[in-house]
C-alpha cells in the first residue's frame, strides 16, 4: 500500500458521522490537491470495514460512485442523518468535513 493510499485512509476514517467530504477534499488535505481522481480510485477498490467510504462525495455535494450502489451510499447517508434529495447532498455547506491538517514548511509537512 502506498504513502498517498495509507494517508487517504486515516483521513477518510476522521470523517465524522452524519459529515461529508469531497474527493477533492481528501486528496488536498492527504497533500496532493489535484488528486481527486486517485481518491476515487482508492475508494472504489477500498474494501476495510472500518472506512467510510460513503462520506466520500463528488464535488459539490453530488453523490458520486460507490462501486456500482449509489441507492447504498444514499441509504448510509441517510442513516447519519445526511439528506440527501436525487443524488445531490441538501446543505452539502454545512454539512461538508473541514480537515485540519498541519501547515507545510518549505514543501514538507511539520511533524
Amino acid at each position: 500500500m502506498s504513502s498517498f493510499t495509507t494517508r487517504v485512509l486515516s483521513l477518510v476514517r476522521r470523517i465524522p458521522a452524519g459529515r461529508v467530504a469531497t474527493y477533492g477534499d481528501v486528496a488536498e488535505a492527504a497533500g496532493h490537491p489535484r488528486a481527486g481522481r486517485a481518491v476515487g480510485n482508492i475508494m472504489r477498490g477500498c474494501s476495510l470495514r472500518d472506512v467510510p467510504c460513503h462520506r466520500v462525495v463528488a464535488a459539490a455535494g453530488r453523490l458520486g460512485g460507490f462501486g456500482g450502489y449509489s441507492g447504498l451510499k444514499r441509504q448510509l447517508l441517510r442513516a447519519e442523518g445526511v439528506q440527501v434529495v436525487g443524488s445531490i447532498i441538501r446543505d452539502f455547506r454545512t454539512r461538508r468535513h473541514v480537515f485540519k491538517v498541519p501547515p507545510k514548511h518549505k514543501g514538507r509537512q511539520i511533524r
